[in-house]
């Protein structure tokens, strides 16, 4: 470009010299280049501002979302647990009451069988109260008195124990009165006799023991003054009707 002006400065006073006339001074005026400040451009700039942004609150919704999936699996955990203990609890008490009833159910079907062998066990004993004298040596006699003998350590070794009424207060809950008579020597409530033996497993009362109940002492009789007395006032009553 530079090379380009100079031709043309000495181009024109030589045409001008041709010409005859006189070479004009041709003042050119370079075009100044203009400098400018070129700003770097805005747009990717903001591209990726918008983008971070964007990433930015993905990235919130994610832990949010991240968040509630961790309360609600809490939630379910804390369900689940609560539930495996109520279901354990359950089990648990399912097997103790399972195992009471069956202890029951043994202690009743024990209670029974012992209590069918209490009449076997009076037989015995109401067979050696009659027996002659002459006969309680004889040698069948001896293994007869054995088979009682077993069959009392057999009671014992159960736990079955004989009823006390000897003195004892009367009692409905071991005790059968059959009779309630009246008594000077003994008081009134108290026990008189015992009529058959009664029998206990533990706290469990196999059979009651019959008994005589003393009603208190009789009623003291009339003096004869009393009985006249109201021999006297009923005619009286009579006589007025």
């Amino acid at each position: 470009m530079s090379e380009e002006r100079e031709r043309k400065k000495t181009r024109a006073p030589r045409a001008a010299r041709k010409q005859g006339r006189a070479p004009e001074v041709v003042e050119e005026t370079l075009a100044e280049p203009v400098t400018e400040a070129v700003s770097p451009p805005e747009e990717p700039v903001a591209a990726a501002a918008v983008a971070e942004k964007i990433e930015e609150e993905k990235a919130v919704g994610e832990v949010a979302a991240l968040r509630q999936e961790l309360e609600e699996v809490k939630a379910k955990e804390a369900e689940y647990l609560d539930g495996w203990q109520r279901a354990r609890a359950e089990l648990a008490n399912a097997r103790k009451r399972f195992q009471r009833e069956q202890e029951q159910a043994f202690a009743s079907a024990r209670a029974d069988v012992l209590g069918r062998l209490l009449p076997i066990v009076d037989d015995f004993e109401r067979a050696f109260d009659t027996l002659p004298d002459n006969l309680s040596r004889l040698t069948w006699i001896e293994g007869v008195w054995l088979i009682q003998h077993k069959f009392r350590v057999l009671l014992e070794q159960e736990g079955v124990t004989q009823i006390e009424t000897n003195g004892q207060e009367f009692d409905p809950f071991l005790h059968q009165a059959i009779t309630h008579e009246p008594s000077v020597e003994v008081p009134q409530g108290q026990i008189i006799a015992e009529l058959q033996k009664g029998y206990k497993m533990g706290e469990r009362v196999l059979r009651p023991s019959m008994v005589r109940v003393s009603a208190g002492p009789p009623p003291e009789p009339e003096s004869e003054a009393e009985t006249e007395g109201k021999e006297e006032a009923e005619p009286s009553n009579t006589e007025q009707s």
